[in-house]
């Protein structure tokens, strides 16, 4: 109950009320005044308190959940032994599979090389097996002698010259001093000079070289 000044009023006195602002009996006589405003800033301030304790138990609820789900996204990832030891086992076998083609595939690259070594060197060879045979067809009918030595002279010179683009070359040995390293001694003779003793003075079969490795052994006569 208010007046016209806007003031509640409180009467202790009544038997219902404990507080001067729980009485619903206001007299205009009571001496206890409490003003309007004051009650409706209490009343605003209580229910702004009480949102806010709303808002912080969500906000601790939030957390809780999230909290609770890292906690079970930790869980799940971590793997068991059991499934390290699959992981393991996995890993294991593919490498393994991996190495087995790679073994498969280098042992066919070696056998194709090795059936295929020669193939660039017999495919330079191949135009002088064309001249041997082109110069046997026409030597049936040539009469002339000199023409037949000149052609079989071509031939050796182009075989010489794709034997030394191979790096293949003659192994030079007459006049030059024996040596076992390069050289097989099949005879040996009395000097023709002093200057050729414990020389070579012929080659019975030339030695040749391979750029610098020696692929045949020269069988030469040595003087003593």
């Amino acid at each position: 109950m208010s007046d016209n000044s806007g003031f509640f009023y409180d009467k202790i006195s009544h038997p219902s009320c404990h507080f001067l602002t729980e009485c619903p009996y206001l007299p205009n006589g009571s001496i206890f005044a409490i003003p309007k405003e004051n009650i409706e800033m209490s009343d605003k301030q209580q229910t702004s308190e009480e949102e806010l304790n709303e808002n912080n138990v969500e906000i601790n609820e939030n957390e809780t959940a999230v909290e609770n789900t890292e906690e079970k996204v930790e869980e799940k990832t971590e793997p068991t032994l059991e499934e390290k030891l699959i992981e393991s086992n996995e890993k294991f076998i593919r490498l393994y599979a991996e190495f087995e083609n790679f073994r498969k595939r280098t042992n066919k690259e070696k056998v194709d090389l090795l059936s295929h070594a020669g193939e660039g060197v017999i495919k330079n060879f191949l135009p002088i097996m064309d001249d041997f045979e082109r110069a046997i067809a026409n030597n049936e009918s040539v009469e002339d002698v000199k023409a037949l030595k000149e052609g079989f002279q071509l031939i050796f010179i182009k075989f010489k010259g794709i034997m030394e683009a191979k790096g293949v070359k003659p192994m030079p040995s007459i006049g030059e001093a024996f040596d076992s390293e390069i050289h097989e001694a099949i005879a040996n003779i009395p000097a023709p000079s002093a200057d050729l003793k414990g020389k070579i003075v012929d080659d019975v079969e030339k030695g040749y070289y391979l750029n610098d490795k020696v692929i045949r052994f020269a069988k030469v006569v040595v003087g003593q």
